[in-house]
């Protein structure tokens, strides 16, 4: 059974950072694609960025030069450090997986495993 975790979200000021984090366990998988997407109140869930077993990243055009992902397979786990946040980042941040490499596009469809969320507040 699949289990996605996340922690690390928070409230922090515009311009500030915070770095999330995914612990995944039983993603029995050596080719995989993992990600972040975000739900801001009232819209759509939307991709952040994604990482395959590979290495290749994809991100959104609104976090390029912002926001990074990486992960740590020995610790079976997945990052996102984010910096200058701006108040339109507020959103329920979810970490997300599946069993075959990235496509290079941020579709939810496309993954099957979802972690419960952590939030995510930039004030002004």
């Amino acid at each position: 059974q699949v289990q996605l975790v996340e922690s690390g979200g928070g409230s922090v000021q515009a311009g500030g950072s915070l770095r999330l984090s995914c612990a995944a366990s039983g993603l029995m998988s050596s080719t995989y694609c993992m990600g972040w997407f975000r739900q801001p109140p009232g819209k759509e869930r939307e991709g952040v960025t994604i990482i395959g077993s590979n290495g290749i990243t994809t991100y959104a055009d609104s976090v390029k030069g912002r926001f990074t992902i990486s992960q740590d397979k020995a610790k079976n786990s997945l990052y996102l450090q984010m910096n200058s946040l701006a108040p339109e980042d507020t959103a329920m941040y979810y970490c997300a997986a599946r069993t075959f490499l990235c496509s290079g596009t941020l579709t939810r469809a496309e993954f099957r495993y979802w972690g419960q969320g952590t939030q995510v507040t930039v004030s002004s």
